[in-house]
């Protein structure tokens, strides 16, 4: 199976959790061309990468569990996915609220406030999303979607979250033992 088929089957388990442009997005990326679905060009600065990958980073970072080390989002190359995404299947409207969502991460310093600031600071960004009925995606959510659909489409975040058994035999019910991961075939 191969990264497009694993997005395809992501976005359909999880129904609903994606926005709609995002999931045109995923189908532009189906039958991907030459030119840029907006037609004009989008890139990050340094700066803006550096943040990308810190908030990337925060909705899912490195953690430490029993079955060993789980890989963050930086581990996983999701911020690098942000922007290809971005880029090559997005349109205008979420190129700017995208942008703007950068430049007010910029005009906060954002890479310079601590952990409990950040955090904070993200807090409020998700009560302005969930209270944005503008026409294009806020930050936010662009954040958090993109952020989760490159992490689960990685085989590292896949092996993170999943016992992966590449010849499964007989397909049987088995009862899970505490804190064992769940099967993905």
């Amino acid at each position: 199976m191969n990264r497009r088929e694993v997005i395809r089957n992501v976005a359909l388990i999880l129904g609903g959790a994606f926005s709609t442009p995002t999931l045109m997005a995923m189908e532009h990326w189906e039958t991907p061309t030459n030119l840029n679905v907006s037609g004009t060009a989008f890139s990050l600065t340094e700066t803006q990468q550096k943040i990308v990958a810190e908030i990337a980073e925060m909705i899912i970072p490195k953690t430490d569990t029993a079955g060993g080390t789980s890989p963050g989002a930086k581990d996983v190359g999701v911020p690098a996915f942000i922007e290809k995404m971005l880029k090559d299947c997005y349109k205008a409207p979420e190129h700017q609220s995208f942008m703007e969502g950068l430049t007010s991460m910029e005009r906060v310093k954002f890479l310079g406030l601590n952990t409990d600031e950040r955090r904070g600071i993200l807090k409020l960004l998700e009560q302005d999303a969930k209270n944005n009925t503008g026409k294009a995606i806020p930050f936010w959510r662009l954040m958090k979607e993109l952020t989760l659909l490159g992490y689960f489409t990685s085989e590292a975040g896949i092996k993170a979250s999943f016992e992966y058994i590449p010849i499964p035999g007989k397909l049987e019910n088995i009862k899970l033992k505490p804190n064992q991961k769940s099967y993905a075939y």
